[in-house]
């Protein structure tokens, strides 16, 4: 069965399109491989983002290279992971940094032949619309100083909570590598931190934070400051999304040279799938001799085609009413998930910073390549650094605060022409992408589910428990080994409880 229709006018192809959904349905039964007895045939991923382009490598690391793997992403390959060009260089414009213990993307970029970004280093600061509240220093004890002078032990509280928290996550990497996967987000969550894990998606993280003793004060300065730049949202956020958001403040973070979207071709080009560049608009359930399979419909620019599949994974988004695929057949039918998406817009400029706004006449002096702020009526952006490009030479050297550099704004909408003014003395170029970047936390407490049906797994439904590059991927794991598991029907592999005892037995 080919993945797409040829392409034919008028009756002829409204006359094919019946053949195959009447007749056709029967050949698929034979084309289609019957669950539990043989690989499946094919499997069809919708969104070739890093969760889309990892599912398809831990697939093809599962099932075998005998799986004809299709891809379909109606933009471009790397989703929310993109660049954009400056003065014939590229910079991130999407997701930008990755965390030291980020296992997944670790073990991509070894895989791939990819290397670490050269770090160049700057400094921080937090600024609530009048001056900076927290300066960040060359020296580590003065920073520590203070911490501790401003906000006492508070600092403290906070990273043993996040090392708490990231210690338990941190088993997920030996659940999988087991071969254990999870049917649910709350079994997932469960396995790692029990209830706690769970309730932490239901509670604050201010609400969290201040449990453990970090006070108000802290909360609203720092905490705050990290998560606007971070997710640009408050500190109503989960406790869990907000402790891994907290974790990529306090640990090492590197970036992939040539850019972090090199990750998903290079997965892709690894496993070589089959990416169709298109639209999927409709996915319709069959069924043959009490199995299912599926056939995904879609638009490109020659016009409509359709393809039948084993397996469907989606790693897009179905929230927000902005859901452009129907579910055909089903019933009952897939119901509409709760809940928004953050509208997040990032602004590339290229210019020359206005330092007096922030305090500096003389813009030499201006020592800061990172800016954070605090929830103020008198803020306009959430944050904004002085970016490297996506390629740094070994004798790169960062752009001095009195020249023209690139700096990136993160803001909760497009800036206005006075608002850049503020910004910047004059800049020569500024080009604005608007994301759906990050589910709104506080739109929705339900967390989606995995499966949507038999063979139909909703990747994304990760995103609405914390939101980045390695919760992506550590989704795809699962739903991959949740596919084979069920597959086969190796239900022993599924939502086991008293996992971490289960792993030493078998080491």
């Amino acid at each position: 069965m080919t993945a797409g229709w040829p392409r034919l006018p008028g009756a002829s192809r409204l006359l094919l399109l019946f053949l195959a959904v009447a007749g056709g349905l029967m050949r698929t039964a034979c084309s289609v491989a019957a669950a539990g007895d043989a690989p499946p045939g094919k499997i069809a991923v919708i969104g070739a983002g890093i969760g889309g382009s990892s599912v398809s490598h831990f697939l093809q690391q599962h099932f075998g290279l005998q799986v004809q793997l299709d891809v379909y992403e109606k933009d471009t390959v790397g989703g929310r992971l993109a660049t954009v060009t400056v003065n014939k260089q590229q910079y991130e414009s999407g997701g930008a940094s990755i965390h030291s213990l980020n296992l997944h993307m670790q073990d991509f970029v070894k895989v791939l032949g990819l290397k670490h970004r050269r770090d160049v280093a700057g400094k921080s600061a937090v600024f609530n619309g009048e001056q900076f509240v927290l300066e960040e220093t060359d020296w580590y004890l003065l920073n520590l100083f203070r911490l501790w002078w401003h906000y006492g032990m508070s600092f403290l509280r906070l990273q043993m909570w996040v090392e708490e928290v990231m210690e338990k996550f941190m088993r997920i990497y030996k659940y999988q590598a087991h071969g254990y996967s999870f049917s649910r987000l709350e079994e997932l969550l469960h396995s790692l931190g029990g209830d706690a894990f769970v309730n932490m998606t239901q509670r604050s993280v201010a609400e969290s934070l201040l449990e453990v003793g970090v006070t108000q004060r802290f909360i609203d300065d720092v905490i705050v400051a990290i998560l606007r730049a971070s997710y640009g949202q408050s500190v109503l956020v989960p406790a869990f999304a907000g402790a891994m958001s907290l974790a990529g403040a306090q640990g090492n973070m590197w970036a992939v040279e040539g850019g972090n979207k090199l990750v998903c071709s290079g997965l892709l080009k690894l496993t070589k799938a089959n990416v169709i560049h298109a639209t999927v608009t409709a996915i319709s359930l069959h069924n043959s001799e009490g199995k299912n399979f599926y056939q995904v419909h879609y638009e490109d620019e020659q016009g409509q085609g359709s393809g039948f599949y084993d397996i469907v994974i989606i790693a897009t988004e179905l929230h927000d009413k902005k859901r452009n695929i129907t579910f055909q057949n089903f019933d009952p039918p897939i119901a509409e998930f709760a809940g928004t998406f953050h509208t997040a817009i990032t602004s590339i400029v290229h210019g020359y910073l206005n330092s007096s706004y922030f305090g500096f006449g003389d813009p030499k002096l201006f020592p800061f390549t990172n800016v954070l702020t605090t929830d103020s009526p008198d803020v306009f952006f959430d944050s904004m650094d002085n970016i490297c490009p996506v390629n740094v030479s070994s004798t790169f050297r960062r752009k001095q605060p009195q020249e023209a550099a690139v700096w990136r704004v993160h803001s909760p909408h497009p800036l206005e022409k006075q608002e850049l003014k503020m910004l910047f003395r004059s800049y020569y170029s500024v080009q604005v992408t608007e994301w759906q970047a990050y589910p709104s936390y506080e739109s929705s407490k339900t967390l989606p589910p995995i499966i949507l049906q038999d063979n139909l797994y909703y990747l994304s439904s990760m995103e609405w428990a914390a939101s980045s590059m390695e919760m992506a991927a550590v989704a795809a794991k699962n739903v991959a080994l949740l596919a084979y598991n069920l597959w086969y029907q190796d239900l022993d592999k599924i939502d086991q409880k008293d996992l971490m005892h289960k792993v030493k037995t078998e080491l």
